[in-house]
């Protein structure tokens, strides 16, 4: 994984464990890598992948067994919402470049529904 300067490791670490969790990479009740295991798998220091854990924790993605392992959540609906905010945060950033460039948002529709053009 290729990290970008300007954002923390260990959020873009979250920010790819969401996508895996997304796409049904992940799924609900999968045991995840050990702490050790995840830094030695994105090339992190071991506290960095300790704390991705503890954050996910906080955001109810995942739960760890103490002596048995951190596994995601059992519950769906946890991950579809997750998806649809994704969802939400992509549409919202096109919008408003859209918007940004002078379209309005009949034209975006219009544009979206024949996308990709057929050559």
């Amino acid at each position: 994984m290729e990290y970008a300067a300007e954002i923390p490791i260990y959020l873009q670490v979250i920010r790819d464990l969401e996508k895996k969790i997304i796409q049904g990479k992940l799924n609900p009740g999968d045991r995840l890598p050990s702490s050790r295991e995840l830094a030695v798998l994105y090339k992190i220091n071991q506290n960095t992948a300790a704390r991705i854990y503890r954050e996910l924790e906080d955001m109810g993605y995942c739960f760890t067994r103490r002596g048995i392992g951190t596994f995601l959540s059992e519950d769906e609906a946890v991950f579809r919402t997750l998806k649809q905010e994704r969802a939400d945060q992509l549409l919202k950033g096109f919008m408003e470049e859209m918007k940004e460039l002078g379209f309005e948002k009949k034209d975006i529709l219009s544009m979206v529904s024949g996308y990709p053009k057929e050559k």
